[in-house]
């Protein structure tokens, strides 16, 4: 999937031509042209992929029949294909459409945490089209966002909407101690954190998803528990077309029920939260091209890194 990724934002200077020469096209043409190379990618280019993908939610999805897998195959495919057209050739259209584009229920959760003056956490999984909903957060209130810019494949995407105003903090480059500082004077001066929560390392902490033994970060357990930030559970996806609905829910208050000693099991909670997300709308989760690779052996009550993730490093978006 990176792979393909790169070769389509390889050329900073094609895509800003294909982007004006896409903009004289009706939208709707353009959502059929997406369809089509959606069902290109998936059914004579992509046995690979959906063998991946497929294989995937079979293993994390028991609950879904053959066609239900093969259906949301499909449209996780499409969706990829939408997202990348419309952070690549159709992002610079985003100012003014944010009544028609985003439909929102909740956010008055969201502003009655803010005026604890603590700050608060939107924390979701890579789900829908992440790039589109952090704008939107940046547009209304003093946002920051942990990315990863490692990833050559991925640091295009990153850049433009750096470009748009949508500032991050770059994993890779900043040390922890110092990104941590960085996300806490950001909730102290009251801002918005928008963190997604399955990012996946080999050094991260232990923790489950899915019931499976895995890594994912602390970052927002431990904010949430050492300052009383409330976190604001959040998943968007795309509902038709170029529309998208986000929606929020009601804030989590860690630190009534955890300390540091049990970061752990308030990861987890959070952890059931991005399940649930992803259980409701499957086809909108990113990350079911490389799943597999997530997960560790069980041994003696611990956890035990595989061989091949140990050699690999998953630059995640």
């Amino acid at each position: 999937m990176y792979e393909w990724i790169a070769k389509v934002t390889a050329d900073r200077q094609a895509c800003e031509r294909w982007a004006r020469r896409c903009g004289l096209l009706p939208r709707s043409v353009l959502a059929a042209l997406c369809r089509m190379a959606a069902l290109l990618l998936y059914s004579c280019a992509g046995s690979e992929l959906r063998r991946k993908v497929q294989g995937n939610m079979k293993e994390l999805l028991p609950e879904c029949s053959a066609q239900q897998i093969r259906k949301a195959g499909f449209r996780y495919t499409e969706n990829v294909i939408f997202a990348i057209y419309e952070i690549l050739l159709e992002s610079h259209r985003l100012p003014g459409s944010e009544k028609w584009r985003f439909r929102t229920e909740g956010e008055a959760y969201l502003e009655e945490a803010l005026r604890l003056g603590r700050g608060a956490i939107v924390y979701t999984p890579h789900a829908g089209n992440f790039f589109y909903y952090y704008w939107y957060l940046c547009r209304k209130y003093s946002c920051l966002t942990v990315a990863t810019g490692g990833s050559p494949e991925l640091r295009p995407l990153y850049l433009k909407f750096h470009d748009m105003g949508c500032p991050g903090l770059d994993y890779d480059s900043t040390p922890p101690l110092e990104l941590l500082r960085k996300l806490r004077k950001h909730l102290q001066a009251g801002g918005v954190v928008f963190l997604l929560g399955d990012f996946w390392r080999p050094t991260f902490p232990p923790a489950r998803f899915f019931g499976r033994m895995t890594r994912t970060p602390e970052g927002a357990a431990t904010l949430s528990i050492e300052q009383g930030v409330p976190i604001i559970p959040f998943s968007g996806w795309r509902e038709r077309g170029w529309v998208h609905r986000i929606r929020f829910e009601a804030p989590l208050y860690l630190s009534s029920s955890f300390t540091k000693a049990t970061r752990t099991e308030a990861t987890n909670v959070l952890n059931r939260f991005m399940e649930r997300i992803i259980r409701e709308r499957p086809e909108q989760w990113f990350y079911w091209f490389n799943a597999e690779e997530r997960w560790e052996t069980e041994q003696g009550g611990g956890a035990g890194v595989h061989t091949e993730q140990e050699r690999r490093k998953t630059h995640t978006a």
